[in-house]
């Protein structure tokens, strides 16, 4: 070749596409398709290790991801220069970046598919003044340190579009960021949560605006017209995606039958489109990440469309595409170069840094003060606004091709990601607690509630199969005239397609519903309220999480004063079907928080079909035609006591006859003195009150141990057909009566008894209902009021008066 050639040569050992393998002594690492392989399992296996390793530590996921990036490169393992040759070489790394750039794309896509942009409308104006504090302050403070300290600064961050590009990141918090690391923390459903989010979403409106101006800014440096053109050919682009893509999303909505998941080609489509969209942001100077994330935020959120598109792609994109995207992030963190660079020339940079982050926790700590939230809400609203995470980070890389920032400036920056979240996540732990609001001092108890009263409940749904047996309940607990029900009907709904939780109230709400059966429960219940003038219906729908679904339910508890919660049990038994159980997902793990959290007394039904009938003719039918037969299990203790208050107001109704037996052992061994005071008073106030009831039936039984307590109901269940059980759950029983049954239980969401009744092995065809009396926590065991205990003396002194006459 000529020696005044325009392009240099370069020397690079190639690769076979295949290897023949080790047999015919050819290494693995020789052939590009086994060395990306092995580069996949090597990069997800190693970001897969550290998140195990640091999962003890209540770390985001986001921080362990980016640690296995950079463990990957040139900062640990790819300082060796044989790992860097072997695994990762030159002209294979291509491969790396190119992958990880898409997975930016396609995550940031995903985001833009969750994000609600109607919740700005919605905001109230104390989320607003805090966004734009939070992002004003940070912002003008970096850029007036950055003039201060310009002169020490590197000639291409010197430049006013880098500044601005620098000052406006650490001034905003990005919805993508904050979403997965709140979903870890399990704060999505929480006061501050919500907060945290719908802030962010109006922090990344004003952010792409910023975006918008470093970008023509960059494009003006060359060329005034650059800048213009940018700008027009940036107008004509929205415009597409508002009138054409939109129109296009709400079509494919429209053509997708009700119930049904959106047709795998226009899947397909939109994800090419993806691809489509990125490229032509690349083509007119745009980052590249911005057209996916444009192309997320007009497609419908949530069902079908959005809840389709999540769960066909969140996986892939995540758990394979994103790793890439932190090994992009390592390959460029370097630590040694930031070193051999000097601190002196790094320090500007560090200013800037250290400057947005303090100003951003002040810009949002300081008026949500002034809003009168608690300080220590304040200030973890002001640390979840300083997360940073996966949109920054493509943010640096873009800097690097724009040539705002070299190697060691990057590494800097990664590096105070790291250390910013890895801090704020923890503290977030130990400074706010999503239950606390739950910690209530009044007692909301079913005993505690006065008589003649309206009794408050709330009634939890995931699904159509629950509603009748749980109307059934309500109907045969007996409201009346003197004491209504007002029923807090909540349908759950596990949030998928969408980032943030959604509480739906029916009584302010217009819109119908597009999650699938929604609306139907809701006319169930409005059908069913309108014929009982003793009951009022109150709809809601709650779009939340699995993980946080407990907080939506106690928090609509709290909000009502409710003293009682149902809940549906985590298995389901189809009628005419004898012997098969159908798990409902999640529900397990949402029950047992609520029987731990609630701020009152919780049910779990145990629905096997016995007890439900058609919704059209619950409530007539049952008043007419059927005399059901319930039995209270009465081991004592709390959880014992408030069954039997709630049996109490079922044995009003005329068509209910109900059977209490009450388990004691021989000569009162193993009771709690107190405990056992409580429960003699009121078994006696029961007995007195019903005595006359020739529906109402008592009787005693003495047991040793939980063997003869097996042998007792199984006594009863051959005596007569049941067709509710009620018992307690676990609170304050003697241990002796239930000796030896604990190992055998399974299921601590109803109690050892609870789950006994309920099993297969039991026999039954018998519903079940277990409650739980409301727990005071952090208060330690009830106490007992001196009024409380003068009652039950004289229950019991005249219960004996009566039998010795």
């Amino acid at each position: 070749m000529p020696t005044n050639s325009r392009f240099p040569l370069i020397c690079r050992k190639t690769y076979p596409a295949y290897s023949l393998g080790i047999f015919y002594g050819e290494s693995p690492l020789h052939s590009s398709f086994s060395l990306i392989l092995l580069e996949i399992i090597f990069v997800i296996l190693t970001t897969w290790l550290i998140r195990l390793l640091l999962k003890p530590f209540k770390q985001p996921r986001v921080i362990s991801e980016i640690i296995g990036g950079i463990i990957i490169g040139p900062s640990v393992l790819g300082r060796n220069r044989k790992f860097a040759e072997k695994i990762f070489p030159e002209n294979a790394t291509f491969v790396v970046r190119n992958i990880g750039i898409m997975g930016f794309m396609y995550y940031l896509f995903i985001a833009g598919v969750k994000m609600d942009l109607t919740l700005l409308r919605r905001s109230g104006k104390n989320n607003v003044y805090i966004a734009f504090s939070g992002v004003l302050l940070p912002a003008i403070a970096v850029t007036v340190v950055a003039f201060l300290t310009r002169k020490s600064m590197d000639e291409n961050m010197a430049k006013i579009s880098s500044i601005g590009a620098i000052s406006s990141s650490l001034a905003i918090t990005s919805f993508p960021v904050l979403f997965p690391i709140l979903k870890d923390l399990n704060l999505l459903s929480s006061e501050v949560g919500r907060m945290a989010m719908a802030t962010a979403i109006i922090s990344d409106v004003i952010g792409i605006n910023g975006i918008i101006a470093f970008e023509a800014g960059k494009q003006g440096e060359v060329d005034g017209m650059n800048a213009l053109w940018y700008l027009i050919s940036l107008v004509f682009l929205m415009a597409f995606f508002l009138i054409a893509i939109r129109r296009l999303m709400i079509w494919i909505v429209h053509k997708t039958p009700e119930g049904k998941p959106v047709s795998q080609g226009y899947i397909v489509g939109i994800l090419l489109g993806v691809m489509v969209m990125g490229f032509l942001t690349d083509v007119f100077g745009m980052a590249v990440a911005n057209g996916p994330l444009w192309l997320g935020l007009v497609i419908p959120d949530g069902p079908p469309l959005g809840e389709t598109l999540v769960e066909r792609t969140e996986t892939i994109i995540t758990e394979f595409l994103m790793p890439f995207s932190f090994a992009l992030v390592g390959l460029y963190t370097d630590v040694f170069a930031m070193s051999e660079f000097g601190w002196a020339n790094l320090s500007p940079l560090f200013a800037l840094i250290l400057t947005g982050y303090v100003s951003k926790i002040i810009g949002t700590f300081v008026p949500s003060v002034i809003f009168e939230m608690p300080l220590r809400d304040s200030l973890t609203l002001s640390l979840i606004m300083s997360l940073r995470g996966q949109v920054e980070l493509l943010l640096y890389i873009h800097w690097i091709d724009k040539v705002i920032i070299d190697i060691p400036a990057f590494t800097l920056l990664v590096l105070s990601t790291i250390v910013i979240t890895a801090l704020a996540g923890p503290l977030i732990n130990l400074l706010y607690d999503p239950t606390r609001p739950y910690m209530v001092n009044k007692r909301r108890t079913i005993q505690n509630h006065p008589p003649d009263t309206e009794f408050r409940l709330v009634l939890c749904i995931h699904d159509q199969e629950s509603v009748a047996g749980l109307i059934n309940l309500i109907e045969v607990s007996y409201p009346t005239a003197t004491s209504p029900f007002s029923i807090y009907a909540l349908h759950l709904i596990e949030l998928v397609g969408r980032g943030i939780p959604l509480l739906v109230d029916y009584d302010h709400e217009d819109e119908s519903s597009k999650y699938i059966g929604d609306d139907k429960i809701h006319n169930a219940l409005t059908h069913y309220s309108q014929e009982r003038e003793e009951m009022q219906f109150h709809a809601y729908t709650a779009v939340s999480p699995m993980r946080s679904m407990y907080q939506d339910i106690c928090e609509l508890a709290l909000d009502h004063n409710a003293s009682f919660i149902v809940l549906p049990y985590h298995k389901e038994y189809p009628v005419n079907i004898e012997g098969i159980e159908i798990l409902r997902r999640g529900v397990h793990s949402v029950n047992l928080k609520v029987l731990r959290h609630a701020p009152c007394s919780v049910g779990v039904l145990v629905d096997k079909g016995t007890f439900r009938n058609p919704i059209a003719a619950v409530g007539r039918s049952m008043r007419r035609h059927t005399i059901h037969h319930f039995v209270v299990l009465f081991l004592g203790g709390a959880d014992a006591r408030e069954a039997l208050a709630y049996a109490d107001r079922m044995a009003g109704n005329s068509d209910i006859s109900l059977t209490v037996i009450r388990f004691l052992s021989p000569n009162h061994e193993g009771d709690n003195e107190m405990e056992k005071k409580l429960d003699d008073g009121i078994v006696t106030w029961f007995w007195m009150k019903n005595e006359a009831n020739e529906r109402v039936r008592y009787r005693e039984v003495v047991v040793r141990n939980g063997a003869e307590t097996v042998a007792a109901i199984h006594a009863v269940n051959d005596d007569a057909y049941c067709d509710l059980w009620i018992v307690g759950r676990n609170q304050g029983i003697n241990q002796n009566l239930i000796e030896g049954l604990t190992d055998w239980s399974e299921d601590n969401e109803l109690g050892v008894i609870g789950d006994y009744v309920a099993s297969i092995d039991f026999g039954s065809t018998a519903s079940v209902l277990v409650i739980q009396q409301q727990i005071l926590r952090r208060q330690g065991p009830p106490k007992v009021s001196l009024l409380t205990k003068i009652k039950c003396y004289y229950n019991i002194f005249f219960h004996n008066f009566c039998i010795s006459t």
